[in-house]
């Protein structure tokens, strides 16, 4: 039963990192990146509960909210930069 639910997991990720690389948009890849990040905790967690070790399940909270942290710091970033470059082709402000 663990088996076939780590290879779907396994599948799923293939199929973010796919989508991370294909992605149209910042937005697609950044979702798809959270995605992944997303299905190895849960991997982490499946493979703890199959080793009957519980310490597993804090580190996938851990990784967890580093995934979190960072999905936003990127996305504020992308979203200050873009901000920015359309300040700066108004041509309002002198320099």
């Amino acid at each position: 039963m663990y088996i076939i639910v780590s290879s779907v997991i396994l599948i799923a990720i293939a199929a973010g990192l796919l989508r991370a690389f294909r992605g149209p948009t910042l937005y697609d890849r950044v979702l798809a990146v959270n995605m992944v990040g997303t299905l190895t905790v849960l991997i982490v967690a499946v493979l703890g509960f199959m080793t009957e070790r519980p310490e597993f399940l804090d580190i996938a909270l851990v990784y967890v909210l580093i995934s979190f942290v960072s999905t936003i710091a990127v996305l504020r970033v992308y979203t200050y930069r873009d901000t920015e470059a359309a300040g700066n082709t108004t041509g309002s402000g002198d320099k």
